[in-house]
Formats: structure tokens, C-alpha cells, sequence
């Protein structure tokens, strides 16, 4: 394979596809995290809540043979994650990041022992069906932007909307206006009559059941099986990519996408054969890339003011 090879429409197109594609599991956890780390909550359990979604998506999905019963399983397992997260950010009051970690050895083990229980050990895991690709009629027609655009399963569309809805619900709501003031000034909204602790346990649980989700869609509509690490770094990513977007829905799909592209050209070259590079750096790309961009963006961030810290009503 030869630079110009790289250079070709039918690549190009290719490699931007699976980079959205690739992009919704951690742009899922990246959502949740925003509302979560709005409400002055942070939660850095994400790899573990991701993990435990992809385990119990896919599990549900074998069991049923249904990918929709398998995603709804994946966002129940990252709400009961996000309720025990709570219970320890909100009720406790523990160090957040210490709780968060737990969560992460939590959430990785208990999906290994749980898909070791069920499925045991085998060369050839068991695969699923997963979800079919939907053409939207006439716009996947457009010449070059309808294969990139308008070619996906359901979820890539379902994943730009709460995009949008998430944008909406954070600015133009009074939950949203809630919401922020918790994560800004606790004590002034509890001062107006705001449930601050409701407000924290809700984003929260509502957080991790994205992440659980940004699991299930991994294991379910992505590569259709359950191996273990198979977030593989994915929720401290999305950790990341969080900063990076400034706590904005908006620039949260961009830094995803980009993460997705470099995933994206790193599956590709491994699959063509591309010596130029060597295979460890391209294993690191996305990584590398999420960091680069992190050092970038971050700089301009501005967390919330109360973010990380436990709230003790006066």
C-alpha cells in the first residue's frame, strides 16, 4: 500500500464513516459525563460503567436476541453503577476520585466474572446479530456526503439527536438552569429552593446510564461480541474529551469524531498493510491524539466552580 492509496475517494469515505461510527460509544460516555460533572458530581468510573454496560448489553442481547432489549440492559447496568456512584459522591460524601476508581475495578471485574460464569472460556466467543445499517431514503443518495452521512444503524442517528436534545435540556431548560446552578453554587440554589442532593443523584445515575449505554453500543451494534477490555481505554477518553469540550454537548461530538477518525485510520492501516508506520504507534494514535488535543482545548476549559466537591447544607 502506497501514500496514494490514502489519498483516494473511496478510502477517504471509508475512513470517515467508521470514524463517526467508532466515535459513539465514548461520544455516549462523553454526554452522560457533562451532565454529571454539570451538577458538580465528578465521576471518573467510566471505563469500569462501560465495561459493565458492553458485559450486560451483550448478554442481554444473546439471551434475547434483540439489540434494542440489549441496549436497555446496558442503561440499566450503568444506572445501578451511577446509583452506587451517587451513594458515594452524594450520601457519603467520599472522595470522588477515589469512588471513581472503585467503580472502575468494580464495573472490569464483575463483567469478566459474570461473562466467564455464563459464556466460560472460548477461542471463538459467541457472536450476535447486532443492528443493520438504515439508509435514510434519497439523502443517502447524495454522492459522497450520503455514504459518510446518511448510511448508518439507528444508534449513530439516535446519538446525534441526544446531542442535540442534551444541548437543549443543559441550556434552554429550567432543568438545565438547575442543574448548572448546582454544579456552580450549591449553596445559592439550595437557598432558592433547589434539591441539590436530588439534582446530584439524578445527573449522576442519568450520567452513568449513558456511559452504560456507550458500553452496550460497543458490544451490541459495534463488534457484535464480549471479550474482556474491550473499552479498552475508551472511558478515561471520554474523561478527557470532556475538559477538551469545555462541558459543551457541541464540542463533545467534534473531539469524539476526531478520536474516532484516528481510531478509524488505525484499524485501516493494521488491515492493508501499511509498513511505513510502525504497528505499536499506530496502536497509540488515537491515544496520542486524544492527548494532544486535551493539552490543546483543555487550557480554555473552565470546570464548574463546585465541581468535585461534596455539598454540606448550613
Amino acid at each position: 500500500m502506497s501514500w496514494d492509496n490514502l489519498l483516494q475517494a473511496g478510502f477517504i469515505i471509508s475512513l470517515i464513516t467508521s470514524g463517526i461510527r467508532l466515535a459513539v460509544p465514548v461520544l455516549l460516555a462523553v454526554l452522560g459525563e457533562i451532565i454529571t460533572e454539570r451538577a458538580g458530581v465528578q465521576n471518573l468510573g467510566l471505563e469500569g460503567i462501560m465495561a459493565f454496560g458492553a458485559f450486560a448489553g451483550f448478554a442481554a442481547a444473546f439471551a434475547t436476541d434483540s439489540g434494542i432489549l440489549g441496549l436497555l440492559a446496558g442503561i440499566l447496568a450503568g444506572m445501578l453503577m451511577g446509583l452506587l456512584m451517587g451513594y458515594f459522591a452524594v450520601t457519603l460524601k467520599v472522595n470522588q476520585v477515589i469512588a471513581g476508581i472503585s467503580l472502575v475495578l468494580l464495573g472490569q471485574g464483575a463483567a469478566n466474572f459474570f461473562y466467564r460464569q455464563i459464556f466460560g472460556v472460548s477461542q471463538r466467543p459467541p457472536r450476535i446479530a447486532g443492528f443493520p445499517e438504515m439508509p435514510i431514503p434519497l439523502l443517502s443518495d447524495i454522492p459522497y456526503l450520503g455514504d459518510i452521512l446518511f448510511r448508518h444503524n439507528v444508534v449513530v442517528y439516535l446519538t446525534v439527536l441526544l446531542v442535540i436534545l442534551i444541548w437543549i435540556a443543559l441550556f434552554e431548560t429550567t432543568w438545565g438552569l438547575k442543574v448548572r446552578a448546582v454544579g456552580e453554587h450549591p449553596s445559592a440554589a439550595d437557598t432558592s429552593g433547589v434539591n441539590v442532593a436530588g439534582i446530584r443523584y439524578a445527573c449522576t445515575i442519568l450520567g452513568a446510564a449513558f456511559a452504560g449505554l456507550g458500553g452496550a453500543v460497543l458490544s451490541v451494534a459495534q463488534m457484535k461480541l464480549f471479550t474482556e477490555n474491550m473499552v479498552a481505554g475508551r472511558g478515561w477518553i471520554a474523561i478527557a474529551l470532556v475538559i477538551f469540550s469545555r462541558w459543551h454537548p457541541g464540542l463533545a461530538l467534534a473531539g469524539a469524531v476526531l478520536f474516532g477518525l484516528a481510531d478509524a485510520l488505525q484499524f485501516r492501516f493494521q488491515a492493508l498493510g501499511f509498513e511505513a508506520v510502525p504497528y505499536e504507534f499506530l496502536l497509540m494514535l488515537p491515544y496520542i491524539l486524544t492527548i494532544i488535543v486535551l493539552l490543546a482545548g483543555g487550557r480554555r476549559g473552565a470546570a464548574p466552580a463546585a465541581l468535585g466537591t461534596p455539598y454540606e447544607k448550613e
